[in-house]
C-alpha cells in the first residue's frame, strides 16, 4: 500500500512519490535557539521523527536536514539582557534544545547547518533576486535588501491568501521598502549591534533575514528541488509562504510536498514564549519520563491540536506502563528474541498520512491479546505478540530497547530483579495465605497490590502480575 499524505500547499491528502525512487529529503524548519524550548517546539522534532522511521521501515533511504538559525534579532535582544555574547547565547540554548531532543528519544538528522554558516549561499542567492528583478536594495543605503512580492504573482500559494489582502508584520521594520509587505531578506546592520554580528555584501553589511536561511541552506545540501518541506502549522504564513516565493522566483523548484505539524495548547491557546504559556521538557521528562512525554506528543494525529494538562500526561504515562508491563511479562516468562512483521492494520493506518491514533490502537489492541495468551498459557502466541509490539514501538520511537532510551532504562532495568523479588515475595504469601484457606489475607494481598497499581491473574501456572491503570 502506498503513503498518503496530506499536503498543504495542494490542500488534501495526495499519494506521496519521492523525486528519487527509493530516496526521500526532508527538510524541516529548525530551532531559533533564544532561549530553552518548550512542548510546542519540540512536538514537531517527534512528529517527523515518526515520519523518518516510518519511510525507513517502508523501504526508503531517508536524507533529513533540521537547520539551526543562530542569529536573530530576539537572539541579538536576550543575548544583550543576559551580558553575554551572542554567538555564546545562541550556543549555549543550541545545547538545550539538543538534550530536549534526546531525553524525547529523537535521533539527530543527517545534517544540521547553521544560519551563520551559510552566508556565502545567502548572498548568492539574493544576487540571483536582485538580476531577476524580484529582490531590491533598500535606496536609503542601509543595506536592506527586500524581496519584492508583487514581482512574484504566485505570491501567497501556500496559504491561499492574496497580496492585497495580507497586512504587514506589526514588528516589521517599514524603512526602504517599496511595499509595506515586502519581507527582508538581508537586514542592515543597526547602530549598537556587536560588530560580529554582521558580514559584509555588495548591498552593504548586515545579517541575513529569517527567510532567506532556509531557501539557501535546504538548497546547499539538497539541491534545486526536494522531497517535503515541514515544520509546524505557525510557520505556513509568512516563513514558508516566503520560502517558495523567493526560492521558485530564483529559479528553484524547492518542496514537493509541504507537511505541517499542528499545535501543543494550554488552555485553548498556542503554546509560546510570548504568551508565557510554556512547558519546560526536560521538567515534563523528570516528572512523566521521556518515553511518556514522546508518547504524548506522537499519539495524537499530527495535524491535530493537543491540549496540555498533568492528566494528559500522566495518562500517557499509564498507557505506557501497560504496555511495558506486558513487556516485562513476557521477559519474565522467556526470554523473547522473535522478530515479526507488523500488523497489517498498523500499515494501513500509517500509510494513511500517519494515522497514529488507529495505529496505537492496534498496539493496544496487540498488548492485550498477548495478556489473553499470557493468562490462557500460551507462551507462543504471547512472544508472537511481543515481537509485534516492539516492531511497532520501534515506529513511535518508543522501543524500551533501543539506544536512544539507554539513559532512562538503564536505572530502572537494574531495578527490575528488586521490584520482581519484592511482588513475588507477596504473591507467594498469598498463595500460602489460599492454601490454608485464609481468603481474608490472600484477598488483603491482592488489594494491596491493586492499590499499587498491579493486576494479579491466577492461571494454571501460578499467579501472574502486570501493571494495570
Amino acid at each position: 500500500m502506498s503513503l498518503h499524505l496530506f499536503d498543504t500547499a495542494r490542500r488534501e491528502v495526495v499519494e506521496f512519490v519521492p523525486l528519487v525512487p527509493g530516496e526521500v529529503s526532508i527538510y524541516c524548519c529548525g530551532a531559533t535557539v533564544q532561549s530553552a524550548p518548550h512542548l510546542g517546539h519540540v512536538r514537531k522534532e517527534v512528529n517527523f521523527d515518526v515520519l523518518r522511521r516510518w519511510l525507513e521501515v517502508s523501504g526508503y533511504q531517508v536524507t533529513m536536514l533540521t537547520n539551526v538559525t543562530d542569529i536573530d534579532d530576539k537572539i541579538l535582544a536576550k543575548a544583550e539582557a543576559a551580558g553575554r555574547p551572542w554567538w555564546a547565547h545562541a550556543f549555549l540554548f543550541e545545547a538545550a534544545f539538543h538534550d530536549a531532543f534526546r531525553a524525547l528519544g529523537v535521533r539527530p538528522p543527517t545534517y544540521e547547518p547553521r544560519a551563520t554558516g551559510h552566508v556565502p549561499e545567502m548572498i548568492e542567492l539574493m544576487a540571483t533576486l536582485i538580476e531577476r528583478g524580484h529582490a531590491y536594495a533598500a535606496e536609503d543605503e542601509s543595506g536592506d535588501v527586500y524581496f519584492d512580492v508583487r514581482s512574484w504573482p504566485s505570491y501567497g500559494e501556500l496559504s491561499g491568501m492574496k497580496i492585497d489582502d495580507m497586512s504587514p508584520a506589526e514588528d516589521a521594520d517599514p524603512r526602504g521598502k517599496r511595499d509595506p509587505r515586502d519581507f527582508a531578506l538581508w537586514k542592515g546592520v543597526k547602530p549598537g549591534e556587536p560588530a560580529s554580528a554582521s558580514w559584509d555584501t555588495p548591498w552593504g553589511r548586515g545579517r541575513p533575514g529569517w527567510h532567506l536561511e532556509c531557501s539557501a541552506m535546504a538548497g546547499k545540501y539538497l539541491g534545486d528541488a526536494f522531497d517535503i518541506h515541514g515544520g509546524g502549522i505557525d510557520l505556513r504564513f509568512p516563513h514558508h509562504e516566503n520560502e517558495i516565493a523567493q526560492s521558485k522566483a530564483a529559479g528553484r523548484p524547492f518542496a514537493n510536498y509541504w507537511l505541517h505539524n499542528a499545535w501543543v495548547t494550554m488552555a485553548g491557546e498556542k503554546m509560546s514564549k510570548s504568551l508565557g504559556n510554556t512547558a519546560d521538557v526536560l521538567a515534563a521528562v523528570a516528572a512523566h519520563g521521556g518515553r511518556a512525554v514522546r508518547l504524548y506528543l506522537a499519539g495524537p494525529h499530527y495535524r491535530s491540536a493537543i491540549e496540555l494538562s498533568d492528566a494528559s500526561l500522566a495518562e500517557a504515562a499509564a498507557q505506557l506502563a501497560r504496555i511495558d508491563g506486558f513487556l516485562s511479562r513476557v521477559k519474565a516468562l522467556r526470554p523473547a528474541t522473535a522478530t515479526a512483521e507488523l500488523p497489517a492494520e498498523f500499515v494501513a493506518a500509517m500509510n494513511d498520512d500517519l494515522g497514529t491514533p488507529t495505529a496505537l490502537a492496534t498496539v493496544f489492541n496487540t498488548v492485550k491479546q498477548g495478556n489473553i495468551a499470557l493468562d490462557a498459557g500460551n507462551p507462543d502466541a504471547a512472544v508472537a505478540a511481543y515481537a509485534q509490539v516492539l516492531a511497532m514501538l520501534d515506529v513511535f520511537g518508543l522501543n524500551p530497547d533501543a539506544p536512544e532510551w539507554a539513559h532512562e532504562t538503564g536505572a530502572s532495568s537494574d531495578l527490575t530483579p528488586v521490584v520482581d523479588g519484592l511482588v513475588q515475595a507477596l504473591l507467594d504469601q498469598r498463595t500460602q495465605a489460599r492454601a490454608r484457606k485464609d481468603w481474608a489475607a490472600a484477598d488483603a494481598i491482592r488489594d494491596q497490590l491493586a492499590d499499587l497499581g498491579l493486576k494479579v491473574t491466577d492461571t494454571p501456572d501460578g499467579p501472574r502480575w502486570s501493571i494495570e491503570k
